[in-house]
């Protein structure tokens, strides 16, 4: 009976740490998300990893320095972003999340609608989760 209740008192913690691990990158993406739409320099650079590799639907990669100030000078400029179909997957210090972004942009000033397929992959740092790496591709 005692052999039981520890089993089950272990399985109950690992399921409450692996809830609470993927709700902290569920909060990252939110927060990276927020950022997008309303880049603030101090935020970003706290949520993003020095050695980010940003890769867009068009083949351009970016790193961080890149990425930052695409968003800071306007020159990316999202006006809303809604994410759905969301997958985390989280293994050791590392998460991949899949989601379906569908955005107003107006870069350039040039309104438009944008739909992708995103990977994001992100690194458990003893300040919380930081994303290293991200990938999109066009919805066919």
């Amino acid at each position: 009976m005692i052999k039981k209740l520890l089993i089950f008192s272990s399985l109950l913690i690992s399921t409450s740490f692996c809830f609470a691990q993927k709700t902290e990158v569920e909060d990252a993406v939110s927060k990276l998300t927020k950022l997008m739409v309303t880049p603030d320099s101090l935020s970003l650079d706290k949520i993003i990893l020095n050695n980010l590799s940003y890769g867009h639907s068009s083949g351009k990669i970016q790193t961080k320095q890149e990425f930052m100030h695409s968003l800071l000078s306007g020159e990316s400029d999202f006006v809303d972003i809604n994410l759905t179909d969301q997958t985390v997957i989280i293994q050791n210090k590392t998460a991949l999340v899949r989601h379906t972004l569908n955005a107003k942009t107006n870069d350039k000033n040039i309104p438009g609608n944008v739909k992708l397929y995103i990977l994001l992959i992100w690194s458990k740092e003893k300040s919380g989760w930081k994303l290293i790496g991200r990938q999109a591709v066009k919805v066919p």
